[in-house]
């Protein structure tokens, strides 16, 4: 009587991993991507936060787009997007300057880029007193 019931279920843990596994691959790969996203954008942050000092001291617009470059090795630097206002004459003592920094972070697995826009704009802005 029992293995007339068993008989029924070959096959079962297949068809069960088969319904299961794509949406398990579905949120790995989206975890995946969403830690590159926000290493990109804690990366971003410190760059902007370093150029921020340089710029603080007194540093050139090349001093503080060096100085973001460098906080910033991980990333592409030719894909860094860096905007600093006010322009490096108008600055003044116990003026604020803005330093904002963005990059596109490309999305590497196609399954999450056709749900997330590609790419993906990261962008850090930090405002600092100068001295």
């Amino acid at each position: 009587m029992i293995q007339r019931f068993q008989k029924g279920e070959h096959g079962q843990a297949l068809v069960e991993m088969a319904l299961v596994l794509p949406l398990f691959f579905l949120l790995l790969f989206g975890v995946i991507e969403m830690g590159r996203i926000g290493y990109a954008y804690i990366t971003i942050s410190n760059a902007a936060r370093a150029g921020g000092r340089v710029a603080t001291l007194g540093g050139t617009d090349l001093d503080i787009t060096t100085s973001i470059k460098n906080a910033a090795t991980s990333l592409d630097s030719a894909s860094l997007t860096i905007n600093i206002t006010p322009s490096q004459d108008q600055r003044q003592s116990g003026q604020g300057v803005t330093v904002n920094v963005s990059y596109p972070v490309q999305l590497i697995i196609p399954l999450i880029s056709n749900i997330i826009p590609n790419p993906v704009v990261v962008s850090s802005n930090i405002i600092m007193r100068l001295e």
